[in-house]
């Protein structure tokens, strides 16, 4: 995907700064969604958490933008928005950390509603559906829309698609969707209109966890394919606290 060099933010063209209420800001990198624009959103996320600036509350890395929240009784937009620039300017070269996450997802019918569909649409057999989608690593840009939610990129040209034209009530929690570019999982019984091709197992958000959602933006994703047994297996192992996915940690 081919960056806007006008609209996305560098040395010469520093992010907009956009007030967000009375205790936030938008750094607004870009109007489109780049993998390399994430990478500096997700650089300078990390740099604003370490440098620990006084009166900041929390940042929210998004496709495009950062959000910055912070203690209107203990700094303000002018000074916070200030070093948050500042940061931006002076760059950094401490490596990201990532997490890598192995998910395993069961691509047969009665979890794969859309799976032939998407197969249709695309001239592709459902096993080539299923192949081209486990073939990449996705990047997660953000999490949105319901709790815990990853969005993932970059989908396979060839399985690009829009959404559905009947979006459903009621979505299955742990259902792998595609839509246009991107990839997501449910992680909660939510309406969607997102093609359905598997499941996966796995819980992706508890708010009795320590940090509620599974997944955080920089995460990266790889899925497995597993079978309905396998399923089972593990939808019983994950409600009984016996098993428990964790990432592989890497530098980006």
């Amino acid at each position: 995907m081919e960056r806007k060099r006008d609209l996305t933010a560098s040395a010469e063209n520093p992010p907009r700064l956009l007030p967000y209420g009375d205790g936030a800001f938008l750094m607004e990198f870009a109007d489109i969604i780049d993998r390399r624009i994430s990478e500096d959103i997700l650089h300078l996320n990390q740099q604003v958490r370490l440098a620990r600036l006084p009166g900041l509350l929390e940042t929210v890395p998004t496709f495009r933008s950062l959000l910055v929240r912070y203690d209107a009784g203990k700094t303000s937009f002018r000074t916070l928005s200030g070093q948050v620039m500042a940061l931006h300017k002076a760059g950094g070269s401490e490596p990201r950390s990532s997490r890598l996450w192995q998910v395993p997802v069961c691509y047969e019918p009665d979890f794969a509603p859309d799976l032939a569909d998407v197969a249709d649409a695309t001239g592709l057999s459902p096993d080539e559906v299923v192949k081209l989608h486990v073939g990449v690593t996705y990047h997660i840009y953000m999490i949105g829309f319901v709790a815990g939610f990853p969005y993932l990129g970059d989908l396979p040209e060839a399985l690009s698609l829009p959404r559905r034209t009947d979006p459903r009530l009621r979505v299955p929690a742990g259902s792998i969707a595609i839509a246009l570019t991107m990839a997501a999982i449910y992680p909660l019984v939510s309406p969607g209109g997102w093609h359905l091709i598997g499941r996966t197992p796995i819980k992706l958000f508890d708010p009795g966890w320590q940090q509620p959602a599974l997944f955080a933006p920089g995460d990266s994703i790889d899925f497995v394919p597993i079978d309905a047994a396998r399923f089972e297996e593990l939808t019983q192992a994950v409600e009984t606290g016996d098993y428990q996915i964790e990432p592989q940690v890497t530098e980006a």
